[in-house]
């Protein structure tokens, strides 16, 4: 008996120090990218410096003033909030008809759609940039960054819009057609409403899928439609990084999406579970 509350008791106590030890583990980085933040360029790269230096909103200053934060910052806004929704226009419909009336290749078509996430990506840059610079004259457009990011992220979008549909018992799609309902009728009044948490955790893991996108929208911007993404990668020079006003770059972009992250973990949280428990 006194073996067995003994090794309760350790559980007790290792448990949560191992949770908190890897919590911290995760954040470590996140916490030195803002304490880096607010340090000079010169400071950010003397290792004797490391906690003792005057803090400065030098950098933060400079990326308002003279970098014209807030210009990336509606790009990326306008981005990935249009390609979110144009991924969900096409994706929803997708899952819809491959949940409840699947015919014998949709395994098949399933697989195929992921496959293409296997694709390097440096093997149709080049097509991609010839085609959209001298072809299509599209390059350096939100038109273009939204239509990119909406591919790449589809089959992701699909995959999980189809399994949390297949949640959902098909006789209440059958009693709708019953009473008459149109197929458009099903998905906007009975199949949104009854996988709504799936639906808005698909849309905010897209959502951030696209806020994160850097290959992509680094390689086919140059101004216009420029995201954070580039003004991150702005932050070189042939001298070296200047650490200081990266991180505050850096601090910034993720900045938002951590906060959408904080206030939609709920419903996150639901819609990942979605048909978890029976």
């Amino acid at each position: 008996m006194a073996t067995i509350d003994q090794t309760s008791n350790f559980g007790k106590v290792f448990w949560p120090v191992l949770a908190w030890t890897v919590g911290l583990i995760f954040f470590f980085p996140i916490f030195w990218l803002v304490f880096t933040s607010f340090k000079t360029d010169a400071d950010a790269v003397k290792p004797e410096l490391l906690f003792r230096f005057t803090p400065t909103l030098e950098n933060y200053t400079n990326m308002t003033e003279n970098y014209d934060y807030w210009r990336f910052a509606i790009n990326s806004v306008i981005t990935s909030t249009f390609a979110t929704a144009l991924a969900l226009i096409v994706g929803v419909p997708a899952a819809y008809a491959m949940a409840f009336d699947p015919s014998r290749h949709t395994k098949d078509i399933l697989l195929w759609m992921l496959s293409t996430k296997m694709l390097p990506a440096a093997a149709v840059l080049y097509p991609m940039t010839f085609l959209t610079k001298n072809f299509l004259n599209v390059f350096d457009t939100h038109f273009l960054v939204i239509i990119v990011l909406c591919l790449i992220n589809l089959p992701i979008v699909i995959w999980m819009l189809f399994t949390y549909f297949k949640e959902i018992p098909k006789e209440i799609i059958e009693a709708g057609k019953m009473d008459g309902v149109s197929t458009w009728g099903e998905i906007k009044d009975i199949l949104i409403p009854l996988a709504w948490g799936g639906v808005a955790s698909t849309a905010l893991l897209c959502f951030i899928f696209c806020w994160n996108e850097a290959y992509w929208t680094v390689r086919l911007t140059t101004t216009e439609a420029a995201t954070l993404s580039k003004l991150i990668e702005g932050n070189r020079a042939p001298e070296g990084l200047f650490f200081g006003r990266l991180s505050a770059v850096s601090t910034a972009a993720i900045g938002p999406i951590v906060v959408l992250g904080w206030f939609c973990q709920k419903q996150l949280v639901r819609g990942l579970t979605f048909g978890a428990v029976k």
